[in-house]
């Protein structure tokens, strides 16, 4: 009986097939199913259908105390054999790939995803959200740069801010998950109010302008005029930080989310009864509050404020700035002169509260009263003079003096100084006074006419040099004009230099005009003197 020959070639082949089999199907960096078949205190002995099986260190498993043999585990294939010939597996790169897997086929940026931070690392936090991603330590809150290590293990809600496909990597912010809630409750919080409503908020800030209130997570402004409806310098004169006060909604702009808040508007408005509790002809007392180049501002009660127009200041005092009669914080008294509760307004009257001092002017100051007064003001024109408060009278440059040309009263009157005046006219109805000072003595023309005869010489004293003559004083108070015409001048000679102030010239009348009140001189052909 023969006996078949072994077919060693066969065996040989059948091994080979085998062997090659059971490579086919696993690529390295390939995720796979395996089967845990052996434990011990570091490592998990994982059989994935290979030739050889892999170990695996058990801190790359997040749940190690309840792994036991027979589990099935998914881990990615880094190596088909390393040096001991067996295959090298990482559960941890495994589940960090199907994280990564998940995360951009369910995900996008910008979108809200729950992680939890896992440790801490240079310059933030790596959080876990099925992989590890990366969030910078300035977004992990609102104020920035917070405590990182309370955060770790906390289960949060976080932004996905950046997705990089070539580097595998994802940046979260927690701080912008926050924003977005907080602009959500904002927006929640507004398609609810009404305008008109009453509202509890705190106050959050405090600016020159008004103060900020906190509503529930929105905030709203109210102005420093909505506080109260008396004036109020600062908002701190009435609110503090951290205050609980109830507020009306005055407007919403839904656009950009700006709220319009009024305290002053819960109250009864000090306006209502104002048409009655001030009547026109009431006397009232109230603080100066604001002073205006058109007048000042009198509170006459918190949230009344009365305005005394710059003409309703004096009687006869030409005021042109209210500031130089009032102060800010002066108490007086005023008379109502007008009421519009509806617009807010009422017009007041100091001079009238004084009593209208041209009611007596008539008989107290007649034509030719003499009258000691104070120089108030000094116009191109003449100044004005103070015989009592609230009256003041006009002297005119030409009722000076009769015989000197006035051309500013500054060359005579001195603000502030007494002169004696006589009254020249006196027109209540139209609150005007004329004054004069020349008219207290005789007017000296007649004897000047007499003294100065037309050819008769004079000697006096150059007072003024014009180009067109001399000025010269030939009595106390009485000048002279020598025309440039009438005067001894050579052809190289200067006026100035051949006649100074000061100097002394004879000289010989030809002019002598009463009505105008003018004389003329010259210097030439003067007969020889005796």
């Amino acid at each position: 009986m023969s006996m078949s020959p072994v077919q060693e070639p066969e065996t040989s082949a059948s091994l080979s097939d085998l062997y090659v089999q059971s490579l086919r199907g696993i690529t390295e960096g390939q995720i796979v199913k395996g089967r845990v078949i052996a434990l011990t205190s570091k490592e998990a002995l994982v059989d994935i259908g290979f030739k050889s099986e892999g170990s695996i260190d058990l801190m790359e498993f997040s749940d190690a105390k309840n792994l036991k043999v027979g589990d099935e585990v998914d881990v990615l294939v880094e190596s088909i054999e390393d040096e001991q010939g067996m295959v090298l597996l990482s559960k941890h790169k495994a589940d960090r790939q199907k994280g990564w897997d998940r995360i951009i086929s369910q995900f996008k940026e910008g979108d809200i995803i729950d992680g939890k931070p896992a440790r801490k690392v240079k310059g933030g936090l790596m959080v876990d959200i099925g992989m590890e991603a990366f969030m910078p330590a300035s977004l992990a809150s609102f104020k920035g740069y917070t405590n990182l290590d309370s955060l770790v293990g906390q289960t949060l809600k976080f932004i996905i801010l950046k997705i990089s496909r070539a580097r595998k990597n994802i940046v979260v912010s927690h701080r912008d998950y926050l924003i977005r809630q907080k602009d959500h409750q904002r927006q929640r919080l507004i398609e609810t109010l009404t305008v008109g409503e009453r509202r509890t908020g705190t106050v959050k800030n405090l600016t020159e302008f008004g103060a900020f209130i906190d509503l529930g997570g929105v905030d709203g402004l109210l102005h420093i005029g909505d506080i109260s409806w008396g004036r109020v310098a600062h908002p701190s004169d009435i609110l503090a930080i951290g205050q609980q006060i109830d507020v009306a909604v005055l407007a919403i702009d839904r656009q950009t989310n700006k709220i319009s808040l009024g305290l002053k508007q819960l109250l009864p408005s000090p306006w209502e009864h104002a048409d009655t509790k001030y009547p026109v002809g009431q006397k009232v007392q109230g603080k100066v509050v604001n002073l205006v180049p058109y007048g000042a501002f009198i509170e006459v009660e918190p949230g009344i404020e009365g305005l005394v127009h710059v003409s309703e200041l004096s009687w006869s005092k030409r005021v042109t700035n209210p500031s130089e009669l009032l102060r800010v914080g002066q108490e007086v008294e005023a008379i109502v002169l007008a009421v519009d509760a509806k617009n807010q307004r009422l017009s007041l009257g100091i001079r009238q509260a004084t009593g209208d001092p041209w009611v007596m002017a008539k008989d107290k100051y007649a034509p030719g009263t003499k009258v000691v007064g104070r120089v108030r003001q000094l116009t191109d024109y003449g100044g004005f003079i103070e015989m009592e408060d609230g009256l003041e009278g006009m002297l005119h440059n030409a009722d000076i003096s009769w015989t000197r040309r006035i051309n500013h009263p500054s060359e005579v009157l001195k603000k502030n100084k007494t002169v004696e005046v006589v009254v020249l006219t006196c027109e209540p109805d139209n609150h005007r006074i004329t004054l004069g000072m020349k008219q207290l003595i005789e007017d000296p023309w007649p004897q000047l006419i007499k003294q100065f005869s037309i050819g008769s010489a004079v000697e006096g004293v150059v007072t003024k040099v014009a180009g067109f003559g001399l000025f010269v004083e030939i009595a106390p108070d009485v000048e002279a004009l020598m025309h440039l015409s009438e005067l001894e001048l050579g052809s190289n000679e200067k006026i100035d230099e051949r006649y100074p102030v000061g100097s002394k010239v004879i000289a010989q009348v030809i002019k002598l005009d009463e009505v105008e009140r003018k004389i003329g001189l010259s210097n030439k052909n003067l007969p020889p003197q005796t």
